[in-house]
């Protein structure tokens, strides 16, 4: 299996770590880290609801799980410091740990949080649905032997190693059961509480989190392995690049995570700055609603594939956010198959258009978040689509807007995007091809696929295949069909740029590492006096 290359991982810094003269205007405290990206996704901190990115990199480091995943793929303890594997299941032998409200960490907090999430029946619980495990199942599936000691047995559509990779996903955070259930309301699990609060036994609390403005991590100083080497992080919004790169410039923040190309470009081999740019193992994706009359028909959603100018685009606008790539597995990846000829071509477009009985075209509407690069993207794909007799009215909104419509399949064309849950074929490309029940009373809103309304039963079918194969060579053969199927099927959900995200540190900032799964953890970044 070939894994998140570390050298691209790490080592694909653009700009030189060189430590500069001391800005002169602003300088953060020493032992606080101050972030700035855009806060527009962050709908809620609940590690059993949220799914956004930012979200996710948030709380990371609120929450441990049993199992952690590095940078190049590889499964680590956490919470468990061993576990068994036999053919029926997972033995894990807990830590000693608390929460930071003091309770012990056992089993039971275990057993109930993975029974919170699939009972929550949110987003957040379609990595574990998608193989098997559902509310009316888990607590027969997962059980705790002793205090520190938690049997979760396979169910019949996931392997231990591939399960493995699931629970080191924040989704699967453990969280302090006696905490959450002090506030539930209503029978919500606490939900609402949690929502702005944290429950966790991670390296940092929740000290305040106040929407699109900023979020304040404090140290948890009795976290099992040490207390954090920085007291406090704050994470602020700072949606515009240029605010963001003069923040960064004057020494307001100390890491800028949403600059535009041209803003990261300004930090190309500039002196006391390093621009590190972490591949996603994701997407940006052109989801289309199959349930409309026009991309109901497969050519129409091949004549849109024919239709934008992936390489224009990649070049004005993506830079280091994104490469060209139309199949839903970064080109890096063992048995990835070579790009379909999808490139702007206007006459086939048309033609496929016309095959398709709309010869005089039509118009769409596209919902995107107000977001680089996704606006500009938005914009790219609508001068394109023009070309072919296809108007586009580009619908811009904030997270919760955008999400939710995504959600309620309330959408002609959308712009989300993806990441990956494990560094391989599946990982990478499971949520593009996999919609166990397409109906709209399923109401699966955790499912990608289901969001765009597109029935694949055959692809679903391959894809539960591929899960269970224990052979790793059979198992390759089996990625190399799917992703053929998908491109053969005129996918709905159309990806069109691995996603990479690039992010600028100041030099004073040591061992901050990006996680592909923006599971960065914060506890032994430190920063460093400059002279």
């Amino acid at each position: 299996m070939k894994h998140f290359s570390r050298g691209l991982f790490v080592g694909a810094v653009i700009g030189a770590l060189t430590i500069a003269a001391p800005l002169s205007q602003a300088a953060t405290p020493q032992d606080q880290l101050v972030v700035g990206t855009s806060l527009a996704q962050v709908l809620s901190l609940d590690p059993h609801q949220a799914t956004e990115g930012k979200a996710v990199e948030i709380m990371s480091n609120l929450y441990d799980r049993l199992v952690a995943s590095t940078a190049d793929g590889k499964i680590l303890p956490q919470l468990a410091e061993s576990w068994k594997i036999d053919d029926k299941g997972i033995t894990f032998t807990l830590h000693k740990a608390n929460f930071a409200s003091g309770n012990p960490v056992t089993s039971k907090d275990v057993v109930y949080s993975l029974a919170r999430l699939l009972k929550m029946d949110q987003a957040a619980a379609a990595n574990l649905k998608r193989v098997g495990y559902d509310k009316d199942n888990v607590e027969k599936l997962v059980k705790a032997v002793d205090d520190q000691t938690v049997r979760i047995d396979l169910s019949d559509q996931v392997t231990a190693e591939l399960l493995l990779y699931r629970l080191a996903t924040t989704t699967t955070s453990v969280v302090d059961s006696v905490e959450v259930e002090s506030h539930a309301v209503d029978n919500d699990y606490g939900n609402a509480w949690m929502r702005t609060h944290s429950a966790g036994s991670g390296p940092f609390t929740l000290n305040r989190w106040s929407p699109n403005e900023l979020v304040i991590l404090d140290a948890n100083k009795d976290y099992m392995a040490g207390a954090p080497k920085m007291r406090r992080v704050i994470v602020r919004h700072v949606p515009e690049s240029q605010v963001e790169r003069l923040m960064l410039e004057r020494g307001d923040i100390d890491i800028a995570s949403a600059l535009s190309a041209s803003d990261l470009a300004t930090f190309q081999d500039k002196q006391g700055f390093a621009i590190q740019r972490i591949p996603t193992g994701g997407f940006y994706v052109l989801s289309m609603n199959a349930g409309n009359k026009y991309l109901s028909n497969p050519k129409v959603r091949e004549a849109i594939a024919y239709g934008i100018d992936y390489k224009g685009i990649e070049k004005t606008i993506m830079g280091p956010y994104g490469r060209v790539r139309n199949v839903p597995v970064p080109e890096n990846f063992e048995y990835a198959i070579p790009n379909p000829d999808w490139q702007l071509d206007v006459e086939k477009s048309k033609q496929l258009l016309s095959e398709a009985g709309f010869k005089d075209g039509f118009s769409l509407s596209l919902k995107t978040i107000a977001q680089t690069p996704r606006i500009d993207l938005a914009t790219a794909i609508q001068a394109s689509l023009a070309q072919v007799g296809i108007k586009i009215d580009i619908q811009q909104g904030n997270g919760s807007e955008i999400i939710a419509a995504h959600r309620a399949r309330d959408f002609d064309l959308l712009i989300p995007q993806t990441g990956a849950y494990m560094p391989n074929v599946l990982g990478s490309m499971e949520q593009f091809s996999s919609n166990p029940d397409n109906s709209k009373e399923a109401n699966n809103a955790g499912n990608f696929v289901w969001r765009s309304a597109w029935d694949i039963p055959e692809l679903t079918a391959l894809t539960a295949k591929a899960s269970m194969e224990p052979d790793a060579k059979k198992r390759g053969e089996l990625y190399v069909q799917m992703q053929k199927m998908f491109v053969e099927q005129k996918p709905a959900v159309l990806p069109l740029f691995e996603r990479f995200e690039p992010i600028v540190l100041s030099g004073k900032v040591q061992g901050y590492v990006g996680h592909p799964s923006q599971l960065t953890r914060l506890e032994n970044v430190t920063k460093v006096e400059t002279q």
